[in-house]
């Protein structure tokens, strides 16, 4: 990642980290087919893990769009679900593997991973053959035209949030079950902005049981970044006639140098994870495809050519890294070496998809403008204008958990705290593990991850 990409274009998701390894070096037919072919999966001892639809309301995008996806993990019996949202550029299989480890922990919980509408205007089909590389590289995929993409103009939180609350009636089961809402970065500033919503006169707070901030929020929780919101009026018009003029998708990830397209970064993320996946110690087949700029100059294996784009270790900024391992020190061609927190299979697990995936491909410039209005958590005037009804930020009256990393250097709790001192919020519990970056808590191994257990515990204190 260079300089220039702003923090926000890479909160909760993936951005390309090719051209920090040079530096350390030296709904379209195509989605609706892969979600049918994947489904659902089984694991030993947690069972079927059914990826399904859920309609919503119209948005105008293309046929097949008016909908969203969950990804559910654990018993259907379970008396209380854990809706999580992704955060910027992610997508349902951010949340698979701590979901496994969160209902091995605490029984009878079900939790649901969240598929925004975006999802489906993804080709992923290309990931289900046996080698997708040039399915991608070669351009055979269907991409997104933003030049015939107006209808995303119009893609902001509010409609997002609608969708939200038509997953969470469907979660509740007519009252019959409780639901927590929960999200990772900017997930967690859609959880809060659901909280405070005003849904026709109903409080978004009052369809949840708990909420639940990973690395996330409002009310400054990005501070300690370094990075400013981009909330002032002046800016908001600024963008706003950007989206106008057709600029309907973020185009920020294309900075990496790996493609010119809105979608470019996330593929070539989903194409290294699944290649660590399925044939972790082969010679990368990734490598000689890289721009020259961003080449390493010795080879490596799939796993290792991961590695190099995840940890750590290779000066990622800490929004996009984990801390796995590295490369061994010498070879032919350099194996990737375990010894950290989370071990680059997970990684592999995650990334490799096929449906769902990590990465969203086409985040909505509009949903970007929304979340930085968001931040200040009032129904301003600016928020008004924009649609932003958040009218109940000082009622909130269910409990709340916030966890925290290194990643905003404390902010993330100080903002949770300031959040529940002005409402009514009647008990929270606040983490903190600083030898964890952004993304370690989504995929860190269970046994070292303090999210697992002490979110564990504020879901089974809610039980009670």
């Amino acid at each position: 990642m260079t300089s220039s990409l702003p923090r926000r274009s890479v909160l909760g998701g993936m951005i390309g980290g090719l051209a920090l390894s040079a530096v350390a070096a030296g709904t379209g037919a195509g989605h609706a087919q892969a979600a049918e072919r994947g489904r659902s999966t089984a694991r030993p001892g947690v069972g079927r893990e059914p990826y399904v639809a859920v309609a919503v309301g119209g948005g105008g995008g293309p046929t097949g769009s008016d909908r969203v996806h969950v990804l559910k993990v654990g018993p259907d019996t379970a008396d209380t679900v854990l809706v999580l949202v992704p955060g910027m550029f992610g997508a349902a299989n951010d949340f698979r593997l701590l979901a496994r480890d969160l209902v091995e922990a605490v029984p009878g919980v079900q939790v649901w991973a969240l598929d925004r509408r975006e999802e489906n205007l993804a080709d992923r089909s290309g990931f289900l053959g046996s080698d997708p590389l040039g399915y991608y590289l070669d351009d055979r995929y269907r991409t997104q035209d933003p030049a015939a993409s107006g209808f995303a103009g119009s893609w902001g939180l509010a409609l997002t949030l609608e969708d939200i609350r038509a997953v969470v009636r469907v979660a509740r089961c007519g009252g019959r079950r409780r639901v927590v809402l929960g999200g990772h970065s900017w997930g967690a500033t859609t959880t809060m902005a659901y909280a405070a919503w005003d849904f026709q006169g109903h409080p978004g707070y009052r369809d949840l049981a708990g909420l639940v901030l990973v690395d996330g929020g409002v009310r400054g929780a990005f501070e300690g970044t370094g990075e400013p919101v981009r909330n002032s009026p002046e800016e908001v018009r600024e963008r706003l006639a950007a989206i106008e003029a057709g600029a309907v998708f973020d185009m920020t990830l294309s900075a990496v140098g790996v493609g010119s397209r809105a979608e470019s970064t996330q593929i070539w993320y989903q194409l290294a994870g699944w290649y660590a996946h399925h044939d972790p110690d082969g010679r990368s087949v990734l490598q000689p495809r890289l721009p020259e700029a961003l080449r390493l100059p010795y080879a490596v294996t799939n796993a290792g050519l991961l590695g190099v784009l995840v940890d750590a270790g290779f000066g990622w900024p800490n929004d996009i890294s984990v801390h796995s391992g590295h490369l061994a020190d010498s070879g032919d061609v350099r194996t990737w070496v375990d010894e950290g927190i989370t071990p680059i299979s997970r990684v592999a697990a995650a990334y490799a998809g096929p449906v769902p995936a990590v990465w969203e491909w086409y985040w909505p410039s509009r949903l970007s403008v929304d979340l930085d209005v968001t931040d200040s958590y009032t129904d301003s005037e600016l928020a008004r204008s924009l649609g932003l009804r958040l009218r109940h930020a000082q009622e909130l009256d269910v409990p709340l958990y916030a966890f925290q990393t290194s990643y905003a250097k404390g902010t993330i709790a100080a903002a949770a705290r300031q959040v529940v001192n002005d409402s009514r919020i009647p008990r929270a519990l606040y983490e903190t593990d600083n030898g964890m970056n952004h993304l370690d808590p989504l995929f860190a191994a269970a046994s070292h991850n303090p999210l697992t257990p002490t979110l564990a515990a504020f879901l089974d204190s809610l039980r009670s």
